[in-house]
């Protein structure tokens, strides 16, 4: 027996640990550095939307589906780029998805025409499309597995963060140099951080620092291809699980249209022009990131002995984010309106906490990359995606103000599928834990 695994580690272990894991936190700084590239692309769009509308004549409608075909090319895409990633390499896969969507926005810039840039928007969207689930994934396989839910949660935040970004530089460098370098600014920062990510980080030296972990991955990998009936029945496997999903994609449903027309509400209805629209709209975004990782905490402390609480709080918040926003909408511009938009959105997103906890419970650890990319599929499929559009298509018949007066009600939906969650919670809960027992009694 090597007497040396229930010792102490020694100086030269200890170095290695330290190497290894001032190389984890590069690796998640680059990753989540081009996470932000990656919603600095896609939200750049909402800044420029008045100056599109004006430069091509477009409909409410067409702008809100230059948005929602970003967020629909994800939500159909995701889920088989995904479970591709784990058989090419995540590392890999990441810097042809970041190289895809900056070339795309590139593409956004030099576009003549409504149809030209629907498809550069669409490559976007494919670019973009598995980046979140397979970064969290290489994420989560290099750091203690007692980090996940701050990783988690700040890797979440940071779409919201990114978002700021987008819209303020973008609706700045828009007016001082049109909405075409906008799209050129966004790529080019894309770019120079793909060429950083490919120098710096690679699949072989993830495998050399984090070999069992790298091992483990790869064993869960291959189950999951040899058995895709397994893989299904584990992230559909209860009642609960799919109310997860569903509650948390209808309720971003909200933060989808407000994120996308928050600059055309400014600058129609408090004469904003685009670039101070697009910064006073970036900081409803950030206070929605902020609300995210707010919500997340809140919400571990109050059901830290009671993790079945955690449905009680995405009740509360979109409940809460129902009543401050219709209420908001319908007021009259002034400070007290943007009071109760900014209470309201800082709460709307709180819900991606909870509902991503609540996932990762009611599935197997094996299979949580496929989970989370479960869980964005349903987020772009049923809020981001349909939400812009939705709300553009509305906007048409009765105006902006009364499209966004009538979003928040969609809450109601989310709070129906999170209320049978939690009714069906304990007993999905009992199930899982049935099944693991037994599987654990199978010889190996």
């Amino acid at each position: 027996m090597d007497i040396h695994c229930t010792q102490p580690a020694s100086c030269g272990s200890n170095a290695v640990m330290a190497t290894s894991r001032k190389y984890a936190w590069i690796v998640f700084a680059l990753t989540f550095g081009l996470l932000l590239s990656d919603y600095m692309s896609r939200q750049v769009l909402n800044a420029v939307f008045p100056l599109l509308k004006q430069a091509w004549g477009l409909s409410d409608t067409q702008l809100g589906s230059l948005s929602g075909v970003v967020a629909l090319m994800v939500g159909l895409l995701t889920f088989p780029l995904s479970v591709l990633a784990d058989r090419w390499g995540r590392v890999r896969s990441l810097v042809l998805m970041a190289s895809l969507w900056s070339l795309a926005t590139l593409g956004c810039a030099v576009a003549t025409s409504y149809g030209e840039m629907l498809v550069a928007r669409a490559c976007v969207g494919l670019g973009e499309a598995a980046y979140g689930s397979v970064g969290i994934a290489l994420i989560l396989s290099i750091f203690p597995s007692h980090m996940r839910s701050t990783l988690t949660g700040a890797f979440m935040a940071g779409g919201a963060f990114g978002s700021v970004l987008g819209m303020a530089l973008g609706g700045f460098v828009a007016v001082h140099f049109g909405w075409r370098a906008s799209f050129g600014a966004m790529a080019i920062f894309g770019i120079v951080l793909v060429i950083a990510y490919r120098l710096v980080v690679s699949d072989k030296r993830i495998a050399a620092r984090y070999a069992d972990v790298q091992s483990t991955a790869q064993q869960h990998a291959a189950g999951m291809r040899t058995n895709l009936r397994t893989l299904l029945a584990g992230l559909f496997s209860t009642i609960s699980v799919v109310c997860a999903y569903v509650g948390s994609g209808v309720q971003l449903f909200i933060m989808g249209a407000v994120i996308a027309w928050m600059p055309s509400f400014l600058n129609r209805y408090y004469a904003m022009p685009a670039d101070k629209a697009a910064a006073g709209a970036a900081v409803f975004v950030l206070l929605g990131g902020i609300g995210m990782v707010g919500c997340g905490v809140v919400t571990d402390r109050i059901c830290r002995n009671a993790p079945s609480r955690k449905w009680l709080t995405a009740l509360a918040y979109c409940l809460i984010s129902l009543v401050l926003l219709s209420i908001g909408f319908r007021l009259q511009p002034g400070a007290l309106q943007l009071v109760l938009l900014g209470a309201g959105i800082l709460v709307v997103a709180g819900t991606s906490g909870p509902a991503g906890a609540m996932v990762a419970n009611l599935t197997p650890p094996a299979i949580h990359a496929s989970a989370f990319a479960t869980l964005t599929l349903a987020n772009n499929l049923l809020g981001l995606a349909p939400g812009p559009l939705v709300t553009g298509a509305i906007a048409d018949r009765i105006g902006l103000s009364g499209a966004l007066q009538l979003i928040p009600f969609v809450s109601v939906a989310a709070m129906l599928a999170f209320a049978i969650g939690r009714s069906r919670y304990a007993r999905d809960l009992d199930r899982i834990d049935t099944l693991r027992g037994r599987a654990a009694k199978q010889p190996i």
